[in-house]
């Protein structure tokens, strides 16, 4: 059965009050059923047949669910109001329970701007004097015992009297001081009428015991039941006998709404929220400075992305039965990386994210990078980043909750399952949104960000001890992350940002001198916490950006997407630093890059020397088993020494040159193959060097002749253990040749990131949302359409047309010569059957050709599918 605002009576003429939800849809434009799917795009999943259809589905309670928690806080207590007004309600009653008696003026200059989102919603309809709520809102919002409601208001006199006997409600209203009636309902509605005139209902409370008044004081604002015993004390059988404590079940009782809102001076809220809270600026930085900062925390994140799948290019960690990485493997990158835990998870799951990397599948599995992160890192630097970021920003798993539980109190781990929430992404963007929203180069006081986005989606779900629910949690993470990732800039949205977020540049401003503690210019890197402390001076803006509403950062297409990284590429691209082709060489075995070195050189320099220290300058020392590194990877001698030389801006030290050929003179003057394992050595002196030496007895080696030794060590261990000794022995082959030890790069088979996990229908983009209307607009042409007076065989109205083959056709041939429109029954391929209003354009060969008004377009339909025909009334032809 249909509720009201669903039905679809007969269509009511021009100019009178809708009386169904879906009669309130037909008077909207284009423009404004455009607003209500975009805003509520689970109505257009799949696309309804006609507006009817479109009014059921949006009065479900699931889709009714879905809208409220999408309502702003104002919004919200408006339509819990409007569920505890009369049925249907007058605006100015609904006005009466926001504003109170005393009409606030901040709540009646709010209420219209939210009582038009509710109406854009499909959430309440009806004209002014006849305001009505969805029923399915109506019932989660209305108040019940086993439901209260969030205003803690009670049921009416009527319902909390509907039990009670005559004779009792006409005690109740000889105690009020009122004529007794003939009927309990005309005695009911004196009551009512006595606690809501403004004038009698304080005479009435003048007259109750000060205890009496203290119960109703603990009672008003909720939750309005309370415990009484069977026999109850003299103030409160005052209340019961006067119907301001009313039975609800044995030994319980309940103050009625029309008391209860007497008492609170008519206001169905305790507090409203008009407005939503301002965000409070933290500092403000000059907008040079954020970008500069952004982009070297931005470049910092491409080094730290690098690092990881450097360190896990040969396989990474095992992947864990239950899927995801161990604790113990979390905490040696975190070690590798230099970084707490929790930032590690971040780019672990950041990596992830983009693509880079993945589990290679196989039977002992293991992470390691995708084939897409060698495309990646053919990227230019800003590129590289851009991809980053638009993952992040898309990303639904959320790397704060690694550490934490999950609904069965397992441990949620990195790369692992149970870490996508589906809120993520839009909290991202609301949360820069905001940012952008603030005068340029300000950062926010993260509790206002918080403020404000639980103005705009009341929290529902349970909230940590902090206080802080989901919503609040993903805020705080992507303040932080940002600024790790550089969309952010000490706190503030960067350049780079706000072309991610697809907005427009910042407008010309002018800014005052900084403080000159830490305000000003500076290296890339330092305390982002600097800038314009207590007593310093903050800029002067002259041009102040509007907040940017939340509706401006719905879910792009990937085109818009794509557009908006490539932007946002092109900004950051000057801002990074060229990659440097030399090096500091230092007579302390080090060498310094003074800044980001190019590929070749980095990687070559990777090998050849091991990293002492990062930062702006990265420090790498020489050491005997870096250098043997790279003569193991078929270097020699010269051409690490031209290597150096070509690279270096200072001479190679005397040290170094010593250190390189030093080792190049022992490496590979012994030789290890598979015997099970054997040295062999032109020099047999050395030979017995190694067979004197304790540390050898592990090996157990044993000589076979004056230049050979067998051991029964494998190969691998038995160069080992002679390093270990202080030798540079080589591999070599069955041959006899050197075996040249390069890193094995592991990659995973070609693998796709992740894709997010949305939450709910994607938004639709004007394209689909201009067919979708196109087709409920001519769907309801032809269930709408009047037809003429029912024939024999016709059915009513609701049911398709029912005709014979001989009758079809006759019409529509008469249909055909005179230009008429008529009203057809039709079964696709499919099965599926539906109603269409056609316009006949020619009949032959057992096919009609028609404009179809339904699909506004012309079709040609098989007879054999048309079920029947019916004329359209005259006025409608």
């Amino acid at each position: 059965m249909r509720t009201e605002e669903q039905r679809d009576p007969d269509p009511a003429p021009a100019g009178t009050p809708p009386r169904s939800l879906a009669e309130a849809l037909r008077t909207r434009d284009d423009t404004s059923l455009s607003a209500l799917l975009r805003i509520r795009p689970d109505l257009i999943t799949p696309v309804p047949t006609d507006l009817t259809q479109l009014a059921t589905r949006a009065g479900t309670r699931a889709s009714v669910v879905r809208a409220l928690e999408r309502l702003d806080r104002f919004a919200l207590q408006t339509a819990e109001a409007l569920a505890v007004a009369s049925d249907p309600a007058t605006y100015d009653e609904l006005l009466g329970l926001m504003a109170g008696d005393d009409r606030d003026p901040a709540v009646t200059a709010a209420f219209p701007h939210a009582l038009t989102t509710l109406r854009e919603q499909a959430l309440v309809w009806g004209t002014d004097d006849r305001l009505r709520l969805v029923r399915a809102a109506r019932e989660l919002l209305a108040p019940g015992p086993q439901h209260p409601s969030p205003t803690g208001l009670g049921p009416t006199v009527a319902e909390a009297t509907a039990g009670m006997s005559p004779g009792r409600i006409q005690e109740i209203v000889a105690a009020c001081g009122l004529p007794t009636t003939h009927d309990a309902v005309s005695a009911v509605a004196s009551l009512t009428a006595l606690f809501t005139d403004r004038e009698r209902m304080p005479a009435l409370l003048d007259t109750a015991p000060p205890e009496s008044l203290e119960v109703l004081s603990r009672l008003v604002w909720g939750p309005p039941y309370g415990q009484v015993t069977a026999d109850p004390a003299r103030h409160l059988r005052w209340l019961i006998d006067r119907a301001l404590l009313l039975p609800t079940a044995p030994g319980t009782v309940v103050l009625p709404r029309e008391a209860a809102l007497h008492l609170r001076a008519g206001r169905a809220h305790r507090e409203t929220d008009p407005v939503a809270p301002a965000l409070e600026t933290a500092r403000t930085h000059r907008p040079q400075m954020v970008d500069t900062t952004a982009a070297g925390q931005a470049y910092t994140a491409l080094a730290t992305v690098e690092e990881l799948l450097k360190d896990w290019h040969e396989g990474g960690p095992s992947v864990l039965r239950a899927g995801g990485l161990s604790v113990r493997d979390l905490k040696r990158t975190a070690v590798a990386l230099d970084v707490v835990e929790p930032v590690a998870a971040f780019w672990v799951e950041l990596a992830y994210a983009a693509g880079l990397l993945a589990s290679d599948g196989e039977a002992e599995e293991r992470y390691a990078a995708t084939p897409g992160y060698d495309e990646w890192l053919e990227l230019a630097a800003a590129e590289r980043w851009a991809r980053l970021a638009s993952a992040w920003l898309a990303a639904t798993r959320t790397a704060g909750l690694v550490g934490g539980r999950d609904a069965k109190d397992r441990t949620l781990s990195a790369l692992g399952p149970g870490l996508d929430r589906s809120a993520a992404p839009e909290v991202r963007h609301r949360v820069l949104a905001l940012l952008a929203g603030l005068p340029e180069g300000s950062s926010a006081v993260p509790d206002s960000v918080i403020a404000r986005l639980h103005w705009e989606r009341p929290p529902r779900g349970p909230r940590t001890a902090a206080g802080d629910d989901l919503r609040g949690r993903l805020a705080r993470w992507t303040l932080s992350e940002a600024e790790l990732l550089g969309v952010t800039g000490r706190g503030a949205l960067s350049a780079q940002g706000r072309a991610l977020l697809g907005l427009p540049p910042a407008p010309v401003h002018e800014t005052a001198p900084e403080a000159a503690s830490g305000s000003g210019s500076g290296p890339v890197g330092t305390d982002a916490g600097r800038g314009a402390g207590a007593g310093a001076k903050l800029p002067v803006h002259r041009h102040l950006r509007p907040a940017v509403e939340p509706a401006a950062l719905l879910p792009r297409t990937p085109a818009e997407q794509a557009a908006a990284a490539a932007r946002a590429a092109r900004i950051l691209g000057p801002l990074l630093p060229e990659p440097l082709d030399h090096v500091l060489l230092q007579a302390d075995l080090t060498a310094v890059a003074p800044g980001p070195l190019q590929r070749p050189l980095a990687d070559t320099l990777g090998v050849l020397a091991d990293v002492e220290s990062k930062g702006g300058a990265t420090v790498y020392r020489f050491t005997p088993g870096s250098v043997r590194r790279a003569l193991d990877a078929g270097r020699s001698a010269s051409d690490l020494q031209a290597f150096l030389t070509a690279h270096s801006r200072t001479p190679v030290p005397q040290p170094l040159a010593y250190l390189i050929d030093d080792v190049a003179r022992r490496h590979g003057h012994l030789r290890i193959g598979a015997a099970s394992a054997y040295v062999r050595c032109d020099d047999d002196a050395v030979l017995n060097e190694i067979l004197a030496d304790k540390r050898s007895q592990g090996l157990r080696l044993r000589r076979l002749a004056p230049t050979v030794l067998a051991a029964q060590a494998d190969p691998a261990a038995l160069l080992d253990g002679l390093r270990s000794m202080g030798f540079a022995p080589a591999a070599e082959s069955a041959e006899g040749d050197v075996l040249i030890t390069r890193a094995h790069a592991h990659r995973t088979p070609p693998r796709a990131a992740p894709e997010p996990v949305p939450d709910g229908p994607p938004v639709p983009d004007a394209t689909l949302l201009g067919a979708a209307i196109r087709a409920v607009r001519a769907g309801d042409l032809a269930s709408t359409t009047p037809r003429k007076a029912a024939q024999a065989g016709l059915p009513g109205t609701g049911e398709l047309p029912r005709t014979s083959s001989a009758e079809t056709l006759a019409t529509m041939q008469a249909a055909v010569m005179t230009g008429t429109t008529v009203w057809i029954g039709y079964v696709n391929a499919e099965g599926a059957a539906s109603q269409r209003v056609i316009a006949p354009i020619r009949v032959e060969g057992g096919f009609v050709t028609a404009y179809d008004h339904t699909a506004d377009e012309v079709r040609t339909y098989p007879l054999h599918r048309v079920t029947g025909v019916a004329e359209l009334a005259d006025d409608q032809q």
